[in-house]
Order: C-alpha cells, then structure tokens, then sequence
C-alpha cells in the first residue's frame, strides 16, 4: 500500500544588492548601466544553460569553469545570492562530491532563475 505521495515546491529567495546596482547606474549613466544589466542578464541566462548541459554531459572541469564566470557577471550586476551559490557549486567539485554539486547545481538554476527574473522586474522600476 502507497501512502500518500507530497510534492516538494522549493521556492527560492534571491538578493540583490540594490547599492551595487545604484552605483552602477551612478558610475555608467543611465543608458550605459542598463546595456551592462542587459547583457548580463542574457550572458547569465546562457552560461546557466551551459552550466546544466555539462553536467548532463559529467564534464565537471568544464563546469567549474563556467560556475566561476558566473561568479564575476553576477557580482557585478548584484546578484550576491546567485554569485554564493555559484561559488558553492566551485567548493563542491573541487571535494569530489558528486551528490553535492548536483544539489548546488540545481539549486544554481533555481537562484538564477529568481535572480534574472528580479533584475529584469527592477528594469521597470526607477533605480
């Protein structure tokens, strides 16, 4: 006899640094900063895509090396929360432990998803 079977919603929540952000926006001007969040925005939607099909493909060293670009782009726009976990899923292959960088890995995609979808809501709003 089956019990009940639960589904488990994991909801993320991300971070951004709006002080990061404002000192963008003060140092590059307007236009400037927005082509700098557009581009990283889309930069990071395809490293994110990157980094899942190298792992589908086991190809850890190649992982880390994009897990790492992440680190920088999302930094620079002040996505603090995506720039931790992409330094957790660097931490975790370089343990060798293959489990744990599966969970940070997706748990990557989950942030990155949140993280993009908040930076392109504040686009609308006044920095």
């Amino acid at each position: 006899m089956v019990a009940e079977v639960m589904d488990l919603v994991q909801i993320e929540s991300v971070r951004l640094d709006q002080d990061r952000l404002h000192a963008l926006y003060l140092q590059m001007g307007e236009a400037g900063a927005e082509d700098v969040v557009c581009r990283a925005i889309e930069e990071l939607a395809v490293r994110l895509a990157h980094c899942e099909r190298l792992w589908r493909e086991q190809d850890l060293a190649d992982l880390r090396k994009s897990a790492r670009s992440l680190i920088a782009i999302s930094d620079q726009v002040g996505m603090t929360t995506l720039a931790r976990v992409a330094r957790d899923v660097t931490l975790s292959i370089d343990s060798g432990d293959r489990i744990a960088v599966g969970a940070t890995l997706f748990r990557l995609m989950r942030i990155g998803d949140r993280s993009l979808t908040a930076v392109w809501d504040l686009q609308d709003i006044s920095i």
